[in-house]
């Protein structure tokens, strides 16, 4: 009995060990929690795939250079609940797009929010709140 339970503990916390790494993979430290960026933009690619789904634009700087971003938000099903589609997005289309930016200056972000070209406003990642 006393090695049946000592199995039964020591299986519980190897479990423990595996699954601790897990919820990293959804972390936000990459992203400047703290800034959102707004900026108008020309669809380049709608990635629907799991994990995440990606939207892929142009936008243009200050300088007038085009830069091409890209926008991460969660897996289809989720995106779904909030009124998203593989179809929502097409290559082409104008949109406006608010982002949470890389802290390291890249063009990625977090996708908060993008407003399509018929005006419609879907909400990608929900604000955090602190």
């Amino acid at each position: 009995m006393k090695n049946k339970a000592l199995g039964i503990f020591a299986a519980g916390i190897s479990l423990l060990v595996v699954a601790a790494p897990l919820p990293a993979h959804h972390g936000s430290a990459g992203y400047d929690l703290d800034k959102e960026l707004t900026m108008k933009g020309t669809v380049t690619q709608w990635l629907w795939a799991n994990p995440h789904c990606f939207l892929k634009y142009d936008t243009t700087d200050d300088k007038g250079v085009v830069v091409h971003w890209a926008a991460e938000v969660s897996n289809p099903i989720d995106m779904t609940r909030r009124g998203w589609a593989r179809t929502t997005l097409n290559v082409g289309d104008q949109v406006t797009v608010t982002v949470r930016p890389a802290k390291n200056g890249a063009p990625v972000g977090q996708l908060m929010k993008v407003v399509l070209p018929d005006g419609k406003e879907l909400i990608g990642w929900t604000p955090l709140v602190r």
